[in-house]
C-alpha cells in the first residue's frame, strides 16, 4: 500500500498529464464539499486545464461568496452536453454519493478519488484518501503545496471554509495541530476568520429558525436517556419555506443534551424513504452504524438512507443504535 506522500505525487502527476476534467462532490454539498470542488477548480485554472464543476444539488447560499461558486453546475438546472473521461471526485465517501452526476462519466472514465472519510472503499484509478484528515480541504491544502502555484486570498478562503465547517468551528476532535498550523498560514494570507465564522456558523435564516422550532417539537428521548431524536417532514419544509441547507446543525440539538450518546435527525424524503443523520458523543462509531444501512461517514458524524416509513426507519435505527451501545 502506498504512503500518503506517494498518493499526493500520483495525484499531482495525473492532474499534470491529463486535461478536460469533470469535478464533482457528493449530493447535497456541505462546506467541505463545496470548498473542495472549488479548490480543485482553482488549481486546474492555474494549470491552464479545461474543467467543468458539477453537483447534484444546489450550493448553499451562504457559500456563494467563494471563488467561482456560481460556476458549479446544479443538475436540477440543466444537463451537460457530453460525458467526460477524466473525473475528480472530492469528499465522496463512496461512489454512489456522486449521485446522478455519474451519468456524465464516460464508460472508460479515469477517476481520481480525493476524500477523508474512513468508510471510503477506495474506488477510482487514483486514490488520495487520508481518514485522519479533518476535511477533504486539508488534503487539498497538502496537494496544492506540491504544485508551483502562487496562493491568493480566493484559494485560502476556500480551504479555510472547508476546515472551519468540518471541524465545527475548530471544536470537534478532528481539530489537530496540523489543522491549526494550516489555519495559521491561511489567516496570514488575509483570510477573515471572524467574518467566515459569523456567516457560516452563527447567522441563521428565518426559515432555519422556523424548521428548527418544528423539529424540536418532535424531540424524543429513550427511556435510558442516552438516545435522542427528532424528525422533519416534507410538509414542515414547505410550511417553513426551508431548503436542505436550513437543516444543517439541527442534529446537534438532540446530541447536545446531557447524557445523550447518540443524537439523530430523521428527514422524511417521501412515504417510502427517510434520511437519518447521526451524531455521537464518542461511545458509538456512527460510521459503522450507518454502514449497516448502506451509508457512511465519520466516527462521530454519519448518515444513511433507510427505505420505509418514518416509524419503520426510527424503529430500525434505534434498534441498531441500542445494539452498538
Amino acid at each position: 500500500m502506498q504512503s500518503y506522500e506517494q498518493s499526493l505525487q500520483q495525484t499531482r502527476e495525473f492532474l499534470l498529464e491529463h486535461d478536460d476534467y469533470l469535478v464533482v462532490s457528493h449530493v447535497q454539498p456541505d462546506g467541505d464539499a463545496v470548498s473542495s470542488t472549488l479548490a480543485v477548480g482553482w488549481l486546474l485554472s492555474c494549470l491552464g486545464k479545461k474543467y467543468t464543476m458539477l453537483n447534484e444539488g444546489p450550493i448553499p447560499k451562504r457559500m456563494e461568496y467563494l471563488w467561482h461558486a456560481g460556476e458549479i453546475v446544479n443538475l436540477a438546472d440543466g444537463e451537460l452536453p457530453r460525458q467526460y473521461s477524466n473525473i475528480i471526485c472530492v469528499d465522496c465517501a463512496d461512489f454512489q454519493r456522486v449521485g446522478l452526476t455519474q451519468r456524465y462519466f464516460a464508460s472508460d472514465a479515469r477517476i481520481v478519488n480525493i476524500d477523508h472519510h474512513p468508510t471510503n472503499n477506495g474506488y477510482g484509478l487514483v486514490t488520495l484518501i487520508k481518514p485522519d484528515a479533518a476535511a477533504t480541504a486539508e488534503i487539498l491544502f497538502d496537494l496544492l503545496k506540491t504544485f508551483q502555484v502562487e496562493w491568493d486570498l480566493d484559494i485560502a478562503t476556500a480551504i479555510y471554509t472547508g476546515l472551519l465547517t468540518d471541524t465545527g468551528g475548530f471544536r470537534y476532535t478532528n481539530t489537530s495541530p496540523k489543522v491549526m498550523a494550516a489555519v495559521s498560514e491561511l489567516l496570514a494570507m488575509g483570510v477573515n476568520g471572524p467574518e467566515l465564522a459569523e456567516n457560516l456558523l452563527e447567522e441563521m435564516t428565518l426559515a432555519q429558525v422556523k424548521v428548527l422550532n418544528r423539529a424540536l417539537n418532535t424531540l424524543q428521548l429513550s427511556p435510558e436517556g442516552d438516545i435522542a431524536w427528532l424528525h422533519v417532514t416534507p410538509q414542515d419544509m414547505i410550511d417553513c419555506g426551508a431548503a436542505n441547507e436550513d437543516l444543517e446543525g439541527i442534529v446537534n440539538y438532540p446530541r447536545n443534551i446531557r447524557g445523550v450518546e447518540v443524537g439523530i435527525l430523521f428527514k422524511v424524503i417521501n412515504e417510502h424513504a427517510v434520511k437519518a443523520s447521526l451524531r455521537s458523543a464518542g461511545k458509538v462509531d456512527v460510521a459503522a452504524l450507518a454502514q449497516v444501512f448502506g451509508g457512511g461517514g465519520h466516527t462521530r458524524a454519519a448518515g444513511a438512507r433507510i427505505d420505509g416509513t418514518l416509524d419503520e426507519a426510527v424503529a430500525l435505527v434505534l434498534q441498531e443504535v441500542r445494539r452498538h451501545l
